[in-house]
């Protein structure tokens, strides 16, 4: 298939969570002889921090705007077999007209944002990457949270024909065991981009911890955290941690703590991709409650949950061989279910279970 996509960036990782998952999604496309074709606008804070520059077996377009693209675009969804946009997408509303108006490709819009869409959208908030007719004209809309209540949401709120989760994955290429490195030690570390909404968790589950156990030393790497954050004296930062660097990050903990934006816990079903890296990475994970995490790992056999410091303390005190047995569990759960190869291939047969004539034809099969 030749796939085209619309999407808010693959070549920057700063202070985002969609170029890692693209990078992942895009190289197994490739690897299962799919060519991709993904569409950025060229803004100047990706622009300033880009960690990526090549799509394998496939082509980057950057441009500056969409009157610069549009004829480019539209050639290349003609010749397409499946053309996506994502959310926050900056030409997301002429992109979806463009892909709609076109009835060539098979249309999807993949939310990669859902329950911050759908959380904004019952607010009365407006959704820039949605246009005025909501997402009726697609084919297929693709969902990062699961559940049936998500589905019944995006057609009712959005008029959405067709649902279907596709849910967040690891690269095991980039994300895997490492040697440990000194700068990354931390008996217990927090990797993610700073989110007011994390914030009171964070505070909670890390930062109150590190003050309680003066003895042992707290990491936090990500970016946009501010000047005014409640450091302690044994608590280290790393303000920007690029994806080939996460492996060594997560090898070099004694345990990792994973936090999820409120509207993520709000909606359930939409694990965070942290998760699913650390646990390659043969991290021991913590994390927050929320509805629906024991359909991605077993808690107190493949993960901890905490509720409050007191969590996360009696955590700590778990020797290195409890902590190791349920990583190397998490691992072997994440290699068999939550790898980008395994969506890639799942966004394949969705993509043929959408084409026209599909279900006829499988109806004829039987």
């Amino acid at each position: 298939m030749k796939i085209v996509i619309f999407g808010l960036t693959i070549s920057s990782s700063w202070g985002n969570g969609h170029a890692t998952l693209w990078r992942g999604l895009c190289k197994h496309l490739a690897r299962l002889g799919h060519t991709i074709v993904f569409f950025e606008r060229d803004v100047p804070y990706y622009a300033d921090t880009r960690d990526f520059f090549e799509l394998p077996s496939g082509r980057l377009e950057l441009f500056a705007s969409w009157d610069e693209i549009s004829s480019c675009a539209r050639r290349h969804v003609r010749e397409a077999d499946a053309a996506i946009v994502t959310s926050y997408c900056h030409d997301a509303v002429a992109a979806s007209h463009l892909i709609c108006s076109e009835h060539r490709a098979v249309s999807i819009f993949y939310d990669l944002d859902t329950p911050v869409t759908l959380a904004r959208l019952k607010a009365g908030d407006p959704v820039p990457y949605i246009g005025s007719r909501g997402l009726s004209d697609f084919d297929l809309v693709l969902s990062f949270a699961g559940g049936s209540r998500i589905q019944e949401d995006f057609r009712r709120i959005l008029g959405a024909r067709e649902v279907r989760p596709l849910y967040n994955h690891v690269d095991t290429d980039i994300h895997r065991p490492a040697p440990s490195q000194p700068q990354y030690r931390a008996d217990l570390s927090y990797l993610g981009t700073y989110s007011r909404d994390r914030q009171i968790a964070l505070e909670a589950l890390l930062v109150h911890a590190a003050r309680a156990r003066q003895d042992l030393r707290f990491l936090i790497a990500g970016a946009q955290y501010p000047d005014d954050f409640p450091w302690s004296s044994n608590m280290y930062f790393v303000r920007h941690l690029p994806p080939s660097e996460h492996a060594p990050f997560f090898a070099s903990c004694r345990m990792t703590l994973n936090l999820t934006r409120k509207a993520m816990i709000d909606a359930g079903w939409c694990p965070s991709g942290r998760l699913f890296e650390a646990a390659a990475c043969g991290a021991p994970l913590l994390t927050d409650d929320w509805p629906g995490i024991s359909d991605f790992f077993a808690p107190g056999d493949e993960i901890m949950l905490a509720h409050d410091v007191g969590d996360t303390l009696s955590a700590l005190t778990l020797t290195d061989a409890e902590l190791q047995r349920m990583a190397r569990r998490a691992r072997e759960r994440t290699l068999t279910q939550h790898t980008s190869d395994k969506r890639a291939s799942e966004l394949i047969g969705l993509i043929e279970q959408a084409r026209p004539g599909a279900l006829a034809n499988d109806g004829a099969t039987v």
